[in-house]
């Protein structure tokens, strides 16, 4: 079945320099534009390039359809492995390669803030400890010159036991520490942006085009659990964590939640955590606790972990982007982590925990437009990016790489799923619905028992017999 949203024009993001001499803003300008110009030689905007977004009135028999599809960000052609032919036949001028190369590095100094300790991982990451209010988030204008908040009142029923270290990342292995009052944060390279597909956006998702959505060339594959139809403050999950085969560079596979608002349009409010592999902003194949944010459905406002003025980060242990340490294993031990994100009652913030009681930081509200208020869906699961290069489905896994008929020990799970209402209350998930929209590919099986409440696995090995 194809599913159909309004045809929009694709509007471009602006990218510019402010300089108060205006020759010299012309000319940033103008480099930036060859910039641009060369990105786009290396694109091949075929019809693959294509996503879609609700922005029409839902019509009710379709609305689990859709509103589960209109939260996948547009596959670039790079994810769909174009960019890698389209550059081994293109000539770059030196003058527009050193160009490009400057502006990595101004945006390299923006990123990356003066540490007070320098921490080498074991998986070759650089952890810079920074103080905590010379971290990216201050230098949102509506930040400068603040600090960290205090922490928020947890939501009531929120149960304090389980897991409570904040060693389940390769880089707190080295035995070495971040001070108090600085937060850990993964350098970021030359070679991590360059490796990018647009070092202007790097950090961030692809535009969304509002386009005819066909499904056989969408890219991106799901099996989700979601709930809609209230007010959300807010959800929490426990995510057991694997090592998926991701077969393309320019492909990920994630497992994640999503807090949600907005009518699907260029309003699309999203805040979300969990894990992924992606090789293209991280260069290897770790999963790594992640978080992402947008205000304006991925076009000009958001970005991954603290790659832009937003999150704010208030834990000192935790380096968000950074590699996961251990995961899961087949028919052997499961490791699973436990994420929770809420609006705090007193100052309307968003702040993610992890574990039983360590806060990471927040979301501050004024980023958003619809979150300023709260939530219209909360979604559960996993994605990922199938490129079909050479026209057949890539053998990129989603969670374990197993289906969820495997059950525990085998297939991927989310387990013990609430939500926080009105009153800042923890409950159950009264109506969890579960789509896979490639069941021959990915799937999904939902549940409820005492132990786990709300569960449901999930996943698949992507190419197989019945998913060529």
């Amino acid at each position: 079945m194809d599913l159909v949203g309004d045809v929009l024009p694709w509007t471009k993001s602006k990218f510019c320099f402010v300089d108060g001499r205006r020759r010299q803003g012309q000319c940033k300008q103008a480099r930036t534009n060859r910039v641009l110009a060369i990105e786009t030689r290396t694109r091949n905007f075929s019809s693959m390039d294509f996503s879609w977004c609700l922005s029409s009135p839902i019509i009710p028999i379709l609305v689990h359809f859709l509103l589960v599809a209109s939260l996948l960000c547009p596959v670039r052609s790079s994810e769909l492995g174009n960019t890698q032919v389209v550059n081994q036949s293109q000539t770059f001028h030196p003058e527009e390669e050193l160009q490009k190369l400057q502006i990595v590095r101004t945006r390299l100094q923006q990123i990356n803030k003066p540490s007070v300790k320098t921490i080498q991982s074991p998986d070759g990451d650089i952890i810079e400890c920074v103080k905590a209010h010379h971290q990216p988030a201050f230098d949102h204008p509506l930040l400068k010159g603040q600090k960290p908040l205090d922490p928020p009142e947890r939501p009531k029923g929120h149960n304090q036991m389980g897991m409570s270290s904040e060693n389940f990342q390769l880089w707190s292995m080295s035995g070495e520490s971040c001070p108090e009052g600085t937060i850990p944060i993964r350098r970021t390279t030359e070679q991590d942006m360059l490796r990018a597909s647009s070092v202007l956006r790097f950090g961030r998702k692809n535009i969304i085009r509002r386009v005819t959505r066909d499904t056989n060339s969408n890219g991106h594959e799901h099996a989700v659990g979601y709930i809609t139809g209230d007010q959300y403050y807010g959800a929490k999950a426990s995510i057991n964590v694997w090592a998926p085969l991701v077969e393309n560079p320019y492909e990920f596979s994630l497992s994640q939640m999503w807090v949600i608002s907005g009518s699907f349009g260029d309003d699309l409010n999203t805040i979300e955590a969990g894990w992924q592999v992606s090789p293209e902003l991280y260069g290897d194949s770790y999963p790594r606790f992640f978080t992402y944010w947008t205000s304006d459905a991925y076009q000009a406002t958001g970005c991954y972990n603290l790659l832009c003025a937003g999150f704010v980060q208030t834990n000192s242990k935790i380096a968000i982007g950074a590699a996961i340490s251990p995961t899961s294993a087949y028919n052997g031990g499961q490791f699973d982590i436990s994420l929770l994100i809420w609006k705090d009652p007193k100052h309307g913030h968003w702040w993610l925990e992890f574990g039983s009681g360590i806060l990471v930081g927040y979301w501050p509200s004024f980023l958003f437009t619809h979150l300023s208020d709260h939530a219209s869906m909360i979604q559960f699961g996993g994605e990922v990016v199938n490129s079909r290069p050479n026209g057949f489905h890539t053998s990129t896994q989603m969670g374990s790489g197993h289906f969820a008929g495997e059950g525990f020990g085998k297939a991927s799970y989310f387990r013990n799923l609430q939500v926080v209402d009105w009153d800042n209350n923890l409950i159950p998930i009264p109506n969890l619905r579960v789509l896979a929209d490639h069941p021959n590919c990915y799937d999904i099986q939902g549940g409820i028992n005492n132990v786990w409440g709300n569960y449901f696995y999930y996943g698949g090995p992507g190419k197989n017999v019945r998913c060529p």
